[in-house]
């Protein structure tokens, strides 16, 4: 089926990054996976690409293009190369969106021309220990001195992707308690350096996939974040965050949906070149059904990832159809993810094939950016029931 999402220069922009990834991670993208992290100094290569500056305005550094096409063009290829960026995804899917809608103009100076340049990488801090999904019920606190100068925060987060090489960190936290009737309210936004003194990096955790990407502990004791790095107004960070969800789960959906097609690709390939029985593994009609059949699922996921992309583009994604599109995504590249690594046979369980790398990173897709559980009940809650 002939996609109709890119154009000429989308097609330009995959040559080059195809080109980049030939030549500066897949040589050494072992090395990546084997320190469990990409090094501090490859996001200023991408930097230097361009990458982090596309829908930055023009004035702060950026290329000032409203489309996430590119992103889209990102997972595509580095899931068919079988590597991924590191850490630095959430910079842009996560970091960008929050400094554009609720940076001022003096915070945007400061902020978004390092950001271009990967001299300053961002993370998103949001979930702590023993809350999970549920984000009302979180514990870290940010007081207002006395003479309202700076907030005093404290608390800790986990699973912070991103969080050991971040500079910049979007930290959530309670500036009020929780009222009777709204759980949500009292949570506010801080951009917070981490070089501020009383702000530490725990462990960085030892994930069953996504090996290159860091993910750390944060703690927080008595550090001062300057008022001017309040993101936004006071108690509605509840509100910011629903704001960016239905794009960050666009962006776990599109690369859900690369990923099955990634796995399509290096099946094929493997069952081409195998041989058993005197013949090649794509010589059995099983193979050839069990391909077919993913392709199917892989075709239909497509459709569904470039309609949420297209009205993603268009600023009209809702929370039901993001919700949609990250179920059904990750779930088509659960099955045909599965089913291309048994077709590898045992030679799919060793990390030296990228399916195996595949399978582990492609399962976090159903837990991370709202579980496949709280989709369903998004898309039901919009059905009206």
């Amino acid at each position: 089926m002939r996609r109709t999402v890119y154009n000429e220069d989308h097609q330009a922009f995959r040559e080059t990054l195809r080109a980049f990834i030939e030549t500066e991670v897949v040589p050494v993208y072992d090395d990546w996976f084997a320190a469990g992290q990409a090094p501090r100094d490859f996001y200023y290569k991408l930097g230097e690409l361009g990458i982090f500056g596309i829908r930055v305005p023009e004035e702060f550094g950026g290329a000032g293009i409203d489309s996430h096409k590119f992103e889209a063009i990102m997972y595509e290829e580095t899931a068919r190369a079988g590597v991924s960026f590191g850490g630095s995804g959430v910079h842009v899917l996560l970091g960008l969106p929050y400094i554009q809608m609720l940076a001022t103009d003096e915070q945007k100076k400061r902020y978004l021309p390092k950001f271009v340049t990967g001299e300053e990488m961002w993370a998103l801090a949001m979930t702590e220990p023993g809350t999970g999904s549920d984000l009302a019920g979180m514990k870290t606190t940010a007081k207002l001195s006395e003479d309202g100068t700076h907030y005093v925060l404290n608390g800790a987060k986990t699973f912070i992707t991103g969080g050991v090489h971040a500079d910049k960190v979007i930290v959530c936290a309670r500036t009020d308690a929780p009222s009777a009737e709204d759980r949500r309210h009292g949570i506010s936004l801080f951009a917070v350096d981490t070089k501020s003194e009383g702000y530490s990096v725990g462990r960085k955790l030892d994930k069953l996939g996504l090996k290159t990407s860091d993910t750390a502990e944060l703690a927080f004791v008595d550090v001062k974040v300057p008022v001017e790095d309040l993101l936004g107004e006071e108690n509605k960070g509840f509100h910011y965050l629903g704001q960016n969800l239905p794009s960050e789960r666009w962006g776990i959906a599109f690369g859900a949906y690369a990923q099955a097609k990634a796995a399509v690709g290096f099946a094929k390939e493997y069952v081409q070149d195998r041989t058993v029985f005197g013949k090649t593994v794509a010589s059995f009609q099983n193979t050839k059904f069990e391909l077919a059949a993913c392709q199917a699922e892989v075709d239909a996921a497509e459709a569904v990832a470039d309609r949420a992309l297209e009205a993603l583009d268009a600023h009209e994604l809702t929370a039901a159809e993001a919700a949609s599109a990250k179920l059904f995504c990750t779930e088509v590249a659960h099955r045909v993810i599965d089913r291309c690594l048994q077709l590898h046979g045992g030679y799919g369980f060793m990390n030296e094939y990228p399916i195996a790398r595949l399978y582990a990173d492609n399962r976090v897709n159903r837990i991370y950016g709202g579980t496949s559980e709280v989709m369903k009940m998004i898309i039901a809650k919009n059905m009206g029931l």
